[in-house]
């Protein structure tokens, strides 16, 4: 394998300044998840994760579609580091999946799964990509959530566990290491409004699981410090909120910070300023008294870390009011209603708005001085297809990343360290509960007979990490 430099500021292609230019050393990724796209889901040990259990879950996902297949990246990762290769990306973020190493969630690390791993960096290594490795991506062993899931603490003491034993295997090739992405789904999502694995529809558990992860973050990134060289990058990564109010009134803005305190502090506050949100703690008293909160949590929690990864696809309106249970805000539906945003929608009805991403940028510059910051997910999903010549023509995506990606370059301009932008994703994939009905992907893939073929998203893109600058719309 050969070794390539990761540091923040490795050389890169010379700056375009006739376009919107980045600094050198920028890193161009795109990011992708075990179980949306690996398959081989019972080969190699491998054991069952709660998406497992949850895709085979009557009315849970769409049109009944699993992950057991999906792009069939456990067999075809050559051919995918190869694309990779082709489009010019420096980073490629991929998580790891804990069932293939660990297929209860404890005891000793399967061989065969942690040679797959092993084989993808080499290959990225060999192709002059960085390695980007994520963790937890939501695949929980499935007899970890038998035994309570994240609302209970041994949980997070299983985590680290498997963080250690996973370094010490690929520490040798992989330097940058996320521990967890989007602990607010697995939490909320998962446990609260019950529409993600595990599907459960407990508000209190919900809450209990995001100290969990929280705490599983903190003890993961003293497990991976210590079986890791000390110039090896540690993150995590958060889908922040870009919240706004309807209007300016007192009880509008009251429902931005019940909003901001769920989905925003309730992790920035422990990870990075060791405390709980006061608010949050009040706002929840009907739910929960935090008393599995323990003395010197809070001091693992806030170990830390090297960067900061933002996974942005929309902003959040809201207004005074309430919404219909079951809610993955615990505690502020008698209090907040989401107000949709007029103007164009991708194929999720998700509103466009880039502006968003640059206002949790500009926030983050300000409220996490020092902190180095990664776009680590960013993209759309469009109604795209392969036409009669088998081409892919997709300039709503284009467009899409055309505007995200200057308003990266916007908060540069503003002061924020952002070190790097990952789209999403790399490849069509399993959608979690919206199956395969959605394409995320610059590559698109032919389920059937998983043919990959390069969307113009994917050429303009490469475009992008060649020029390291946004290339213009044509």
């Amino acid at each position: 394998m050969t070794a390539i430099d990761t540091g923040p500021h490795a050389a890169s292609a010379p700056q375009d300044r006739s376009a919107l230019g980045f600094p050198a050393g920028f890193r161009w990724g795109t990011a992708t998840a075990a179980y949306q796209i690996e398959g081989a889901a019972r080969e190699d040990g491998r054991g069952p994760s709660i998406w497992d259990t949850f895709s085979r879950t009557p009315g849970k996902v769409h049109n009944g579609d699993t992950g057991d297949i999906a792009a069939d990246h456990y067999h075809r990762m050559p051919q995918d580091v190869a694309l990779m290769k082709k489009l010019g990306v420096t980073d490629y973020r991929f998580s790891i999946a804990w069932p293939r190493i660990q297929p209860t969630g404890r005891g000793p690390a399967l061989t065969k799964g942690l040679d797959f791993y092993r084989r993808l960096a080499d290959e990225l290594l060999d192709a002059g990509i960085r390695p980007v490795a994520t963790l937890y991506h939501w695949d929980l062993p499935q007899e970890l959530e038998d035994a309570g899931g994240w609302p209970r603490r041994e949980t997070a003491d299983r985590f680290a566990e498997y963080a250690a034993v996973t370094a010490e295997a690929l520490g040798d090739r992989v330097t940058t290491w996320t521990t967890l992405n989007e602990p607010w789904c697995a939490a909320f999502l998962g446990y609260a409004e019950g529409v993600h694995a595990p599907g459960r529809t407990d508000p209190a558990a919900a809450l209990r699981a995001a100290h969990h992860l929280n705490l599983a973050h903190g003890s993961a990134t003293r497990a991976l410090r210590a079986a890791l060289s000390p110039s090896a990058e540690i993150s995590l990564t958060l889908n922040l909120h870009a919240v706004r109010p309807l209007t300016g009134s007192e009880a509008d803005l009251d429902a931005v910070r019940r909003i901001d305190a769920l989905g925003n502090r309730v992790f920035l506050d422990p990870v990075f300023h060791g405390r709980l949100p006061d608010d949050l703690v009040a706002d929840t008293a009907g739910l929960t008294d935090w008393s599995f909160v323990r003395d010197g949590d809070l001091g693992v929690i806030s170990a830390p870390v090297d960067s900061l990864g933002i996974n942005y696809y929309a902003p959040t309106v809201v207004a005074a009011g309430s919404h219909e249970a079951p809610s993955p805000w615990p505690g502020a539906g008698r209090h907040v209603r989401f107000v949709p945003l007029s103007g164009p929608r991708t194929a999720m009805d998700w509103p466009v708005d880039a502006d968003g991403l640059f206002e949790l940028l500009v926030r983050l510059r300000d409220e996490l001085p020092g902190t180095a910051l990664l776009v680590t997910e960013n993209g759309a999903a469009y109604d795209d297809y392969a036409d009669p010549e088998g081409d892919v023509h997709d300039p709503q995506r284009v467009a899409y990343l055309h505007a995200h990606l200057a308003a990266v370059h916007r908060a540069l301009a503003a002061g924020a360290d952002v070190r790097g932008y990952f789209v999403w994703s790399l490849l069509d994939n399993f959608e979690w509960a919206y199956g395969y009905g959605k394409r995320f992907g610059i590559v698109h893939v032919d389920f059937a007979s998983q043919r990959r073929t390069l969307k113009d998203s994917a050429r303009w893109y490469a475009e992008a990490a060649a020029r390291n600058a946004v290339p213009p719309l044509d």
